[in-house]
């Protein structure tokens, strides 16, 4: 005999209802939250972008020395075991 297999859950008809509720819910309260946000002016995005560009090349330089370093001295040292 074949067994009758249940394909819903108990109580999902009930979260499937209550969806759109949930919905309006969750968008009302991201309204709410958006209005609490403070937005930085355009002056200040513009510094920190600036920051961000100068750090990022401040590294760059500072790894391409750490780098250049790290090479010669492992060439050397390989070349002075190599002999």
């Amino acid at each position: 005999m074949a067994a009758i297999v249940q394909t819903t859950k108990p109580g999902t008809l009930e979260s499937i209802k209550q969806w759109p509720e949930i919905t309006r819910n969750y968008i009302a309260d991201l309204q709410l939250e958006m209005k609490r946000v403070t937005w930085p002016t355009r002056a200040q995005v513009q510094a920190t972008t600036a920051i961000v560009i100068i750090t990022v090349f401040a590294f760059a330089a500072y790894f391409k020395i750490v780098d250049e370093i790290i090479v010669n001295s492992v060439g050397k040292l390989y070349s002075t075991l190599a002999k």
